[in-house]
């Protein structure tokens, strides 16, 4: 039973799986709050370009 335990405690192949989730979440979270704020300036920029038309 206590090799086994070791064995568990030093397997560290399940840390790469919760690394990459943390980066895609975090990447995630800045191309979201990117987008948005492009998103937002973009559509008050054509607003205004529209209105100028007119």
């Amino acid at each position: 039973m206590p090799k086994i335990l070791q064995r568990l405690w030093k397997d560290e192949s399940g840390q790469d799986i919760a690394e990459y989730a943390v980066m895609l979440a975090v990447i995630l979270i800045i191309v979201v709050g990117t987008i948005r704020l492009i998103g937002s300036n973009a559509n008050n920029v054509f607003s205004n370009v529209g209105s100028s038309i007119q």
